[in-house]
């Protein structure tokens, strides 16, 4: 049987083996520039048989043996006429993975991946433009040969990598997610071989997240739940990939000398800043040389805003103010909310509370459904509620007002359920007691005024 399978590869003549193991040279369409080649009526009765039976095939869930008709008159197609439909590669391609895939032995199975992968060289020569969309698919094209042969050859992961690598450069954020995951597994493999630094590893590693990024916040913003799912898991699947070469010591030492050899590379500033900002790589010295360098040479709100972080981490408070206040200027209006709560933050440890509710506010009117500003407003609130009273009662007034900000948290981020629900289990058994409000004629459901510097009006409740 195994014999039989191989007289009929051969006679295909599409770069299979012979029986000695010498390469049979690949097959070269006939192509005369016509759709249908020289022998048109030849040419439509075999596509119209590959058709059929490949329907039939296709019926059977991929199961029964017309495949085997249908390869046969395919390939006939393939060599006399392959203009006649871009189908013949799409069908084509679906056909030598069933057949890889039933390989029975190595020279089999690798000769059908050589097939595979001429036909995906001939579908981008002759069907180069998306007919619908009427623009170039060789990325989109490129990208689905590399996948294919890193999935089906492992070993060729040099061959896949460079083939990935021009279908990124080509499709940029257009690019699909497999195509990002095996780009990015070939190139850690490569390092991991031997077959490059692991420079290359955190430089591609970058390069691709930028892609993904993209794509997270596109389809965020498009409110498309399961794009948005579908590259967060691809980021996932990337990031456990870089994992073994993500670790701060590492990342320092390449970039370290990278930055020795540039010390005024604006576009290698940038870089180191952002993956040692990624990978949480501040408290490194090279972070500080950067981010400063930066800042010099290409002062902007970006540049700001990782300087007032470094020096918040490093608890320079004041000197990280005007920092923080340039930030909230950033065209990345996540980022500039970020600045917003960093500066709430400042302002709390130098404790200056109006000010910092007030940077707190500000990222509410920026993203009112961000539920970490109404929080970090809450715990201002309990952490001046002891101050802000002069008696039993009004040194726990405050811890209603705060619960409010716990509930609206909540309320715009459910995702914060959980938490904010801690949070007031924790504070409504430091609401006055029943008898103490008794005590100063107050009833549950009235409207008070917490004062001080909180000045907020809120419901009375009892502890519970």
């Amino acid at each position: 049987m195994k014999l039989k399978a191989l007289i009929v590869l051969v006679s295909l003549g599409f770069g299979l083996m012979s029986f000695a193991g010498e390469p049979v040279v690949n097959h070269t369409p006939q192509d005369d520039g016509s759709k249908y080649g020289k022998d048109s009526a030849t040419c439509v009765m075999n596509l119209s048989l590959y058709r059929e039976f490949y329907k039939q095939w296709k019926n059977s869930k991929y199961k029964n043996s017309a495949i085997n008709d249908a390869f046969l008159s395919w390939r006939e197609v393939y060599k006399s006429c392959p203009r006649a439909s871009e189908n013949i590669y799409v069908d084509g391609i679906k056909m030598l993975k069933h057949q890889i895939k039933m390989s029975k032995d190595d020279v089999e199975k690798n000769a059908y991946i050589d097939t595979m992968l001429m036909v995906y060289d001939a579908r981008i020569q002759y069907f180069p433009i998306k007919h619908k969309k009427q623009q170039s698919q060789v990325g989109a094209l490129l990208g689905r040969k590399g996948v294919d042969l890193y999935k089906q050859r492992p070993t060729a992961y040099v061959q896949a990598y460079e083939i990935l690598k021009r279908s990124l450069d080509l499709e940029k954020e257009n690019a699909a997610g497999p195509v990002c995951v095996y780009y990015f597994r070939a190139s850690a493999k490569m390092a991991q071989k031997g077959d490059a630094d692991t420079a290359n590893v955190v430089d591609d590693y970058d390069m691709i997240m930028d892609i993904v990024d993209a794509n997270v916040k596109k389809y965020t913003l498009a409110s498309n739940t399961k794009k948005t799912q579908e590259w967060e898991n691809i980021k996932g699947n990337i990031e456990n990939t870089f994992e073994p070469f993500a670790n701060c010591i590492d990342l320092v030492r390449i970039y370290q000398k990278k930055f020795d050899q540039s010390p005024n590379d604006v576009d290698l500033m940038k870089k180191i800043t952002k993956i040692l900002e990624k990978k949480k790589c501040h408290d490194s010295p090279l972070y500080f040389e950067a981010v400063v360098a930066l800042h010099h040479a290409d002062a902007s709100p970006e540049s700001a805003y990782l300087i007032g972080k470094m020096m918040i981490n490093q608890e320079r408070f004041k000197e990280a103010i005007p920092y923080m206040e340039e930030a909230t200027k950033m065209e990345d209006l996540d980022k500039a909310d970020d600045a917003f709560i960093y500066l709430a933050k400042t302002f709390r440890a130098l404790d200056r509370l109006p000010e910092s509710r007030k940077y707190a506010l500000k990222a509410i009117e920026l993203n009112p459904g961000w539920g970490e500003p109404y929080a970090f407003i809450g715990d201002l609130y309990a952490m001046s509620a002891t101050k802000c009273g002069d008696n039993d009662l009004t040194k726990k007034v405050a811890y209603w007002v705060a619960v409010d900000m716990y509930r609206k948290a909540m309320q715009v981020d459910p995702a914060m359920k959980n938490d904010m629900n801690k949070k007031i289990q924790t504070y409504n058994v430091h609401f006055p007691p029943t008898e103490l409000l008794f005590f100063y004629g107050l009833n549950e459901g009235d409207t008070y005024t917490v004062k001080c510097w909180i000045n907020r009006d809120t419901k009375i409740r009892a502890a519970k």
